[in-house]
């Protein structure tokens, strides 16, 4: 570089400080910081008190969409994530709305089409985006290039991002290269972004300064940090000194931890000084107050791996992911096998190339590395997007990929193919599909927006479409019933609501925080179950029921029209899952031919399809679920018999 680093310059006694001026402050209260610390539960009508307020507050931005947005508005809330925008964009006039953009995944997991790109940006303007964050997650540039072209286009601000990570090819002289592509790129901003919070004070300095160095006073830069490992804070502000010109901060009900520095903090530390933001503490008091109350509303989301954790400086996994992991291994009956799975996570990394771990790559890795420790053997089940990674569909990695997994995945001495960007491999036809298959569902020319959802959501979009169009969608809250808690024992026919199990030597505090409403005993009923401090939301159908009392159980046969369940699989040709998810694709019929290592189905868990390969070579006899069920290890999905 032609410039000294921070500890020489330190050294020197020469540290160079930039001119000071003015810190702008972008919020992202309504998006990150519910997303960090409440699992992006908070709907609509909780954000709009707070969105709001916050409109004659002053900030330069807040966040209010994107990232995991989409998907827990459809998954969870039954909600529409463009409703959501509107009606934000009515009360926040005054105020730039930004949004977090996964470049080409746009705010899902797999690359688009160009044209799904387009339509999404000029649909999302409409709507009242004005900055778009957009982002790869393996900095391969070309994957945002024609979100760039199209934000700028239709009258957008581009915020274009750098991902952090820490690795042996990510180096000073590779961040400064990402720099020199997002330069050509023409961006309104640049910013540096570590999603994980494992950057430190001495590499920010050196970073920002390497990049103000390069764009001058033309780009402005900012920073965006969570503070998993402690240090966000400080990052601020040698950042600061470094000169940057913005940072990203959080109301302190929803800050630190696996969130952002806060908002009040930030302001506080900078008054009075050359720095100062020329923000109102009072005003930002009045936020924090109403962002309490919401904190206190959805508390049942707050998580043990939203504080700061310094492990994160050793593998380097954010929060949400750990979470994530920590479900899958527990409905696979495999949580003891937890610090297996972290311990294989840099393994899978370096496997391929040293992704930053964020949406989708974190995805990626993680689910990979519990399919490698529950399997018992590395890469025996290799999920789908771990294919299509290797095979270019995603992008370019930052680093070389392991031989032994390039040739596992495209034989015995191929290499990957890196130089196809990964929006010429998607779906040219997405579009299309997407369409014809909801004007089925509505009876009606469908809008944008709906085939938008569709297209990055299918599962999920298509179930809040016919909800929607049945009229089963509210626009309240669940109606979730809390059980009244009393003394174990203390009355006869109650089961236990708050308990302790110990399953294979290790102890878990269990308590059943809530239970959907009487509904079709056909269905599945919702409840949400509280296991070690983490919120889970459950499908429990019930096979068969009891009446619980001091003299113990009395078992009655299954409710009337209950299906009965699933066979466990057991024989050679039955096909299992191997971990629990939701059946996205069956790939075969009863009858067909099948030869051993066939893909048969597709079932999504931790957001990825995972393939279902045949054991053996054989005839479909059974298949015992349909796309949209819900099934586990311990079902059959579908059953072969050799020929």
């Amino acid at each position: 570089m032609d410039f000294k680093l921070f500890t020489d310059l330190i050294k020197e006694g020469n540290l160079e400080v930039a001119p000071p001026k003015p810190i702008k402050i972008t919020d992202l209260t309504p998006r990150d910081g519910q997303q960090c610390k409440l699992a992006t539960r908070v709907r609509t009508d909780d954000l709009l008190p707070l969105c709001e307020k916050m409109d004659k507050a002053g900030f330069y931005a807040v966040e209010v969409w994107g990232g995991a947005t989409f998907d827990v508005c459809l998954r969870y809330l039954k909600e529409d994530p463009w409703e959501r925008l509107k009606r934000i964009k009515e009360v926040m006039p005054n105020t730039k709305l930004q949004m977090l953009f996964r470049g080409q995944n746009i705010v899902g997991y797999k690359p688009k089409s160009d044209k799904v790109v387009k339509k999404f940006v000029e649909k999302s303007i409409e709507h009242g985006i004005t900055v778009f964050r957009v982002f790869d997650s393996l900095n391969d540039n070309r994957n945002i290039e024609v979100a760039v072209k199209a934000i700028k286009e239709f009258g957008g601000e581009v915020h274009a991002e750098i991902s952090y990570t820490k690795s042996p090819v990510h180096t000073l002289e590779k961040w400064m290269s990402y720099v020199d592509e997002l330069i050509d790129l023409e961006p309104h901003w640049i910013c540096f972004k570590d999603a994980t919070g494992i950057l430190m004070p001495e590499e920010v300095y050196n970073i920002i300064r390497g990049i103000k160095k390069k764009v001058g006073d033309k780009i402005p830069v900012v920073l965006h940090n969570h503070d998993m490992s402690g240090t966000a804070i400080m990052n601020h502000m040698m950042a600061i000194l470094a000169g940057v010109d913005m940072v990203d901060t959080v109301l302190s009900p929803l800050a630190f931890g696996s969130s952002h520095p806060a908002t009040e903090s930030v302001v506080a530390a900078l008054q009075g000084t050359p720095y100062d933001t020329g923000l109102d503490l009072k005003i930002l008091d009045e936020l924090a107050e109403i962002t309490r109350e919401i904190k206190k509303k959805y508390k049942k989301y707050e998580t043990e791996y939203a504080g700061v954790n310094a492990k994160v400086l050793i593998h380097k996994i954010p929060g949400g992911m750990i979470s994530n992991m920590v479900a899958q291994l527990m409905e696979a009956n495999a949580l003891d096998k937890m610090d297996e799975a972290l311990e294989e996570v840099p393994n899978v990394e370096r496997d391929l190339g040293y992704p930053p771990l964020l949406t989708p790559s974190s995805q990626i890795v993680g689910v990979q590395a519990v399919l490698n420790v529950i399997s018992g053997e590395r890469y025996k089940i290799i999920t789908k997007e771990v294919r299509d990674y290797v095979e270019g569909k995603y992008g370019r990695p930052p680093g070389p990929l392991s031989k032994e997994l390039v040739e596992k995945i495209l034989g015995p001495g191929k290499e990957p193919d890196f130089s196809i960007r990964a929006g010429d491999l998607a779906d040219k036809e997405e579009w299309d599909k997407a369409y014809n298959e909801v004007k089925l569902i509505l009876n009606r020319e469908p809008t944008d927006e709906e085939v938008l959802l569709m297209v990055l959501f299918p599962l999920q979009a298509k179930e809040f479409l016919i909800a929607r169009e049945k009229g089963e969608l509210t626009t309240l809250p669940p109606d979730v019933v809390e059980p009244k808690e009393m003394k174990a024992d203390s009355i006869e026919n109650v089961a236990p609501v708050e308990f302790e199990i110990t399953y294979h030597g290790d102890k878990f505090k269990v308590k059943i925080e809530g239970v959907s409403p009487d509904q079709d005993p056909s269905k599945p009923r919702k409840f949400y179950i509280n296991v070690n401090g983490k919120l889970e939301e459950v499908q429990l159908t019930p096979l068969a029921v009891t009446l619980v009392g001091k003299s113990g159980f009395a078992v009655s046969q299954a409710a009337a029209g209950q299906s009965s369940a699933r066979p466990r699989p057991e024989k050679p040709g039955d096909v299992a899952p191997p971990m629990p998810g939701k059946v996205s694709k069956i790939l075969v019929n009863v009858g067909d031919k099948v030869t051993k290592g066939q893909v048969v189905a597709m079932v999504e868990a931790m957001k990825m399809e995972n393939e279902i390969h045949s054991p053996i070579d054989g005839v479909v006899k059974e298949i015992y679920a349909k796309v949209g069920d819900n099934i586990t290890p311990d079902e059959t999905l579908i059953r072969i018999e050799p020929q």
